[in-house]
């Protein structure tokens, strides 16, 4: 991997900083969405607004695609979009959007460890200690409770992790899979093959009609989570696939570094609470993450 800091990697990381401003954001979203909606219906919603605004796209890129490539990117976008969608939903449910955001530092270890197994990637020795540490700081992470003691496992850290796998493994699917497609063409129509999916679900299995026609405050909340579905889904996996085709995965997965900054910073200016256990065990992820990715 090139040093991403050298000129002919501007663009890259450009793009970074742009992705982690986005999806720093995207927790707060989510909070604010969840004090209507439940997060089967934040989680559809979501899918189904970003499907929306790229459907007419995806219909001008369906040409010149083979066969093989529709199960390809129905794959990619279940992985990258609307397995996670859900899962980000369930555990903001329980944990504070600062906290989750943290949490999604694991995808670069992830993604390293993905490429490794699945994809025959390279894996540096040195790597490992960044792994271990940044496992352990998911550990204290999830046993951090609200007054800062370790103490108590919160089973719903683990959705988190969940969903970083499914990140982690889109990364590398994308990069080695799906070579001959641009990123707008990836992005756009994985969504308008997974959103009728979504849409479907959405209306006929939850009560998010019910919610639109008599809960106070529903509309407020569904234009966060159109706002999430626009900005954090759509716009932001056009930029990642972006990225991800002009970068190595473990340079674009490290948008994640950033990504705790921006959701902190978030959830503090919510009157959000973090304590010892939180910044011990968000460092300790950073650090392994730096560690993983660093040359020798």
């Amino acid at each position: 991997m090139t040093n991403p800091l050298n000129k002919s990697q501007l663009p890259a990381l450009a793009l970074l900083i742009i992705l982690a401003l986005i999806w720093g954001t995207s927790f707060i979203l989510m909070k604010r969405g969840l004090e209507v909606f439940s997060a089967r219906e934040l989680g559809a919603l979501r899918v189904a607004a970003a499907s929306t605004f790229l459907f007419p796209l995806g219909l001008t890129r369906l040409r010149g695609l083979k066969a093989a490539h529709y199960g390809r990117l129905f794959a990619s976008g279940m992985m990258g979009i609307f397995i996670p969608a859900f899962l980000f939903a369930i555990a903001q449910t329980r944990l504070e959007s600062s906290v989750t955001g943290i949490l999604n530092s694991l995808t670069p270890i992830l993604t390293l460890l993905v490429g490794v197994w699945f994809f025959q990637q390279p894996f540096r020795r040195q790597s490992i200690i960044g792994i271990v540490i940044g496992l352990a700081g998911t550990v204290i992470l999830i046993l951090a409770n609200t007054g800062g003691n370790i103490s108590g496992f919160n089973f719903f850290g683990a959705f988190v992790i969940l969903a970083c796998i499914f990140y982690a493994t889109n990364v590398n699917f994308i990069k080695y899979r799906i070579t001959d497609l641009p990123a707008l063409t990836i992005t756009s129509v994985s969504l308008m093959l997974i959103g009728p999916l979504a849409l479907v679900y959405l209306l006929g299995f939850t009560d998010f009609t019910a919610k639109m026609q008599h809960h106070d405050g529903a509309w407020v909340a569904f234009g966060y989570v159109v706002l999430l579905g626009f900005m954090s889904t759509s716009m932001a996996t056009v930029l990642f696939n972006k990225l991800v085709k002009i970068s190595s995965p473990l340079f674009t997965s490290s948008v994640t570094y950033l990504i705790p900054v921006v959701a902190v910073l978030w959830g503090l200016v919510d009157g959000e609470k973090l304590y010892v256990g939180h910044f011990a065990g968000m460092g300790a992820i950073i650090l392994g993450v730096y560690l993983a990715n660093r040359k020798g």
